[in-house]
């Protein structure tokens, strides 16, 4: 559900549905997990961590597709952290209510052994300064009279 962004758009969808600070809040998440989910491979280009070994893992074979990019780092989780921290920051009690389902996805990339945890500890950290840096920028720019 996770894989290409398509759960953060169903989540800025439902965010979205009134006018208002959720909203605001929706766009930037949106364009802080497709910056963080870019960035992310670019990075991934760059260091091509190869994945743990789990091919026997009943978790891991239960994924619907067998990942075959590097691991470091994980892009899930980079997107889910910069989606997470652009909301939470624009919208804060929206931002806690998303919290666990970041965390959610985080997790699951450990559970089926997807990655190893840096890969996922590296992810959040850099969603987490990119979601940041989004927010910051957005804000400035809708600052009136600029």
């Amino acid at each position: 559900m996770a894989q290409g962004g398509v759960l953060w758009v169903l989540v800025a969808g439902v965010l979205a549905w009134r006018p208002g600070p959720r909203r605001r809040a929706a766009g930037r998440g949106l364009v802080a997990g497709a910056a963080g989910m870019a960035f992310g491979h670019g990075v991934k280009a760059v260091v091509r961590r190869r994945r743990p070994p789990a091919d026997r893992l009943p978790a891991h074979q239960a994924l619907p597709e067998q990942p075959k990019s590097p691991a470091f780092p994980s892009t899930h989780a980079t997107t889910a952290a910069a989606f997470t921290t652009a909301v939470a920051l624009s919208a804060p009690a929206a931002g806690a209510a998303l919290a666990p389902l970041a965390a959610a996805v985080c997790y699951s990339r450990l559970r089926t052994r997807a990655h190893w945890p840096t890969d996922v500890y590296g992810g959040v950290a850099i969603g987490a300064v990119v979601g940041g840096l989004v927010h910051r920028r957005l804000r400035r720019g809708s600052t009136p009279g600029r």
